[in-house]
């Protein structure tokens, strides 16, 4: 601990939509020695208040006290923000708040990087690269073009009601959409209608099995998951993508087709950057990780446009990094 004491050290914040995560490294290495976890970090939808507190809370977890003093720089990314303007709202509510929290646990905040939490995730692949393409697929889908670890250009991240198309979101939509399909007579036999229909509580006797349905099923079962689908908030659809996984691993052609759906919304999301074959292309989010479900099809479309997906878990690793770069410990092309 003594050693310890002595160094100077980094934060690097990962504040993501349901929580923030702060990481303490070694200015030199960008080894890490201690960790925390709080809140949600969103900088738009999170009030300024609780966003300092939650920021604290990880970051009070991370840092013991005794090493408050030797940290030299801190970088957060932020779901909410970026760093391509500083007048962006998302951008100054997260700085505000980040300040305030640094200023609450005694850590000096004359060093101090803001960007979107992407941005983050894409510093943290290997190399902790500057320029190239990021994508975003978990409950929401997003891609941009970074330059100079700063967004220049965005394709979908809509949301709910205007796009995502090919997130866990839309995943989530279409297994209920084909399940109603399937039970008013207009789609074909899935069994998303029956796993979908037990997620929602639809009683047994109302549930499909291997006959027809009467008409009296038909309505029972529909009078039953509408209701049910409308009383949530329409992002919890989401919930309901690893059904159309299950279905899809047991050969239903109804799920197969959604996940083949999916790949092909998020092929068409990258496409729309304008990519050049070999451009770097770092992937984040749940549905592409190495047990994801669309890592697979995805990888084969984009492979005809000449990239391959280069994942990471979240962005810590990514923050630590730009921490470091604000410090001079990373050369101008992020390797050491």
């Amino acid at each position: 601990m003594s050693n310890d004491l002595n160094q100077e050290w980094v934060i690097g914040l990962d504040a993501g939509g349901t929580r923030t995560r702060a990481v303490l490294a070694a200015v030199e290495d960008g080894r890490p020695l201690g960790e925390g976890a709080a809140g949600p970090g969103n900088a738009l939808t999170v009030p300024v208040p609780r966003l300092t507190d939650h920021l604290a809370e990880a970051i009070g977890q991370a840092v013991p006290e005794a090493m408050r003093a030797r940290v030299v720089a801190v970088s957060g990314g932020f779901a909410g923000a970026t760093a391509a303007s500083t007048e962006d709202p998302g951008h100054v509510n997260a700085r505000a708040a980040l300040t305030a929290a640094l200023n609450r646990l005694g850590i000096p905040a004359d060093r101090l990087r803001v960007c979107s939490d992407i941005e983050a995730a894409f510093a943290s692949a290997p190399g902790t690269p500057a320029d190239g393409l990021a994508l975003v697929a978990g409950t929401g889908a997003v891609a941009l073009r970074i330059t100079d670890r700063r967004t220049t250009t965005s394709v979908d991240g809509g949301g709910w009601l205007l796009g995502d198309d090919g997130s866990g979101f839309w995943i989530g939509r279409s297994a209920v959409r084909a399940a109603l399909r399937m039970a008013d007579g207009r789609g074909p036999t899935t069994a998303l209608a029956g796993s979908v229909g037990q997620a929602l509580g639809v009683p047994a006797e109302e549930l499909p099995g291997d006959g027809d349905w009467t008409r009296a099923h038909r309505e029972a079962y529909r009078m039953h998951v509408l209701p049910a689908v409308m009383a949530e908030l329409p992002v919890h659809l989401a919930r309901f993508a690893p059904l159309v996984v299950e279905a899809a691993g047991k050969r239903d052609t109804v799920a197969e087709g959604i996940l083949d759906e999916a790949a092909a919304q998020l092929t068409d999301t990258v496409r729309a950057l304008e990519p050049h074959p070999g451009e770097r292309l770092v992937a984040t989010g749940g549905l592409l990780g190495p047990e994801g479900p669309l890592t697979a099809p995805l990888t084969a479309r984009l492979h005809t446009l000449g990239l391959t997906l280069d994942w990471v878990p979240d962005g810590c690793r990514g923050a630590v990094a730009l921490a470091r770069l604000a410090h001079g410990q990373l050369g101008s092309t992020g390797r050491r």
